[in-house]
């Protein structure tokens, strides 16, 4: 279920005065909520040609997301500048240590740099969030380092906030479902590669092809942990031999439903002795 807070006029005036003063940024863009509105804000307060989106394509983002990407930005009738970036090559990602999402953030920096360069704006910026702060965010120490921007967290925007915000906008993304890399799915120390990326994307693709909205497809080798939302699990079991397919012919070997219903960084939980749930 989305969380939807009431609108903050207020926040929202201060992230909007915040990308003014940027006076020209380029976009790092996803399609998704966050880097949604922030690319509409910036379209409306910098205009077309002081404020550009930036798209990276790698393994790691099923080919759907970026043409629902790309078909956004087009709406928009925003100047979109899509790049390849190379993550997966990287020793320091594919090893999958906690600060694996520093050394993505690194890359996509280190990329879009030149072109903000290239294209005379003054700043690079990102959708980090108030939410951000409080969450295991290594990408968001890149950023720092970098000098990127971040006007949605500067303004104090968390996510409920900001979908309220893309829905008074008329986006008509602002309900749509929370997504990371696909690299997020694998247990930090398990290697992260091409071929299990491939592996996770297909799987997902085939149970979002069921009808389900919010899917996690967590990688434990041969097994298959599938997360949708609470609301959804009586739909999954109703399909199971369905789901079972899916998965199989993505290549897992075993399938297995998570009773606990989809939940962000689930592989970064732990079991506390005594207790009924993970934390």
């Amino acid at each position: 279920m989305i969380q939807l807070d009431r609108l903050d006029t207020t926040a929202l005036s201060r992230a909007r005065r915040s990308i003014r003063a940027l006076e020209s940024v380029l976009v790092a863009y996803s399609g998704g909520v966050d880097s949604s509105l922030l690319l509409k804000l910036a379209l409306e307060e910098l205009g077309p040609g002081r404020a550009l989106a930036a798209l990276a394509s790698s393994p790691a983002y099923p080919a759907a997301e970026q043409q629902a990407a790309r078909d956004l930005a087009r709406s928009l009738g925003a100047r979109l500048i899509e790049v390849g970036t190379h993550e997966v090559e990287l020793t320091s990602y594919r090893e999958n240590r906690p600060d694996r999402c520093f050394h993505c953030k690194e890359e996509l920096f280190e990329t879009l740099a030149p072109i903000q360069a290239e294209l005379g704006l003054r700043h690079l910026a990102y959708g980090a969030t108030a939410d951000d702060l409080g969450d295991h965010r290594p990408g968001h120490a890149s950023a720092v380092r970098r000098q990127v921007r971040f006007p949605l967290l500067e303004a104090g925007l968390d996510k409920a906030a900001i979908r309220a915000a893309a829905r008074e906008l008329g986006l008509p993304n602002w309900d749509k479902p929370s997504f990371a890399c696909l690299s997020s799915r694998v247990p930090h120390g398990t290697e992260v590669t091409p071929e299990i990326l491939g592996r996770i994307g297909a799987a997902e693709a085939g149970l979002l092809g069921l009808g389900f909205r919010q899917v996690r497809v967590r990688h434990h080798g041969e097994v298959a942990r599938i997360e949708v939302a609470v609301e959804e699990m009586a739909r999954a079991l109703n399909l199971r031999q369905q789901v079972v397919e899916a998965v199989l012919n993505a290549g897992y070997t075993f399938v297995a439903l998570d009773l606990q219903g989809y939940a962000t960084g689930s592989l970064n939980r732990t079991w506390k002795p005594g207790s009924s749930h993970r934390i």
